[in-house]
C-alpha cells in the first residue's frame, strides 16, 4: 500500500487502494460480458488484463490524473468492483468519475454507496468545482444512479470514444460543487 492512499469507509464498504493481489477478483468480475458492455474494453480473458488495469490505476495516482478506489464489503476483503477518479484537470477543478461492480452485487444499492463517498471525498478532499460522467446512451442503469446524486445531463457527445472497434456517442453528465452542496442534509459537522 502506498502511504498517501485514502481508506474511505461507509456503512457497509470499505473503499481501498486496489493491489496486485486484488488481480484474481478483478479478472472474475471484469471478464462478465454484462459488467463490460458499457465499460469500453473488451471482456478480460487473463489475470494479465486484470495486471495491467491494476498497472494503470497506480499510473493515475503517481500522475496525480486519477485515483480509483478498490469496493469491498465490510466482513470481507474481496474486491467486487471500483470508483473513481480519472482524466483529472487540476487547472480547472475538474474530473471525470467511473465505476463498476460485479453482477451478483447489482440492486443492493452498493454502486450507489460507493459513488456517493467518492463525490463527496472529491469535494471535500480535492476541492474540485466539477464532476464529469461519460455515459452511453443504452447505460440506463448508470443514468439513472448518478442523477439520483443530481448529475445533470448536459449533452450529447457523438462518436465521441473509439471502444471495441466501434465509435460510442456519450451523453456529459455533470455535478457542480454548489448542486452537491445544496443537495446535502444540512447537518453540523463533526
Amino acid at each position: 500500500m502506498s502511504h498517501h492512499f485514502s481508506v474511505i469507509k461507509t456503512k457497509r464498504l470499505v473503499l481501498r487502494e486496489i493491489v496486485a493481489e486484488d488481480a484474481s477478483n478483478i479478472l472474475k468480475y471484469l471478464s462478465d460480458k454484462e459488467v463490460m458492455k458499457h465499460y469500453g474494453l473488451e471482456p478480460f480473458t487473463a489475470v494479465e488484463d486484470a495486471l495491467n488495469e491494476i498497472s494503470w490505476y497506480k499510473s493515475i495516482l503517481n500522475q496525480r490524473s486519477g485515483i480509483r478506489w478498490g469496493i469491498t464489503l465490510k466482513e470481507q476483503d474481496d474486491i467486487i468492483g471500483s470508483c473513481g477518479f480519472l482524466n483529472r484537470v487540476h487547472d480547472h477543478y475538474r474530473t471525470e468519475i467511473g465505476y463498476e461492480l460485479a453482477r451478483d452485487y447489482w440492486g443492493n444499492g452498493i454502486a450507489n454507496e460507493a459513488f456517493g463517498a467518492v463525490i463527496k471525498y472529491g469535494f471535500t478532499h480535492f476541492n474540485l468545482r466539477r464532476i464529469e460522467a461519460l455515459i452511453e446512451p443504452a447505460n440506463a442503469a448508470s443514468q439513472k444512479l448518478i442523477k439520483k446524486h443530481g448529475f445533470i445531463k448536459e449533452g450529447l457527445l457523438r462518436s465521441y470514444e473509439f471502444a471495441c472497434g466501434k465509435f460510442d456517442d456519450l451523453y456529459m453528465y455533470s455535478l457542480l460543487k454548489q448542486d452537491f452542496d445544496r443537495l446535502q442534509p444540512h447537518e453540523e459537522n463533526i
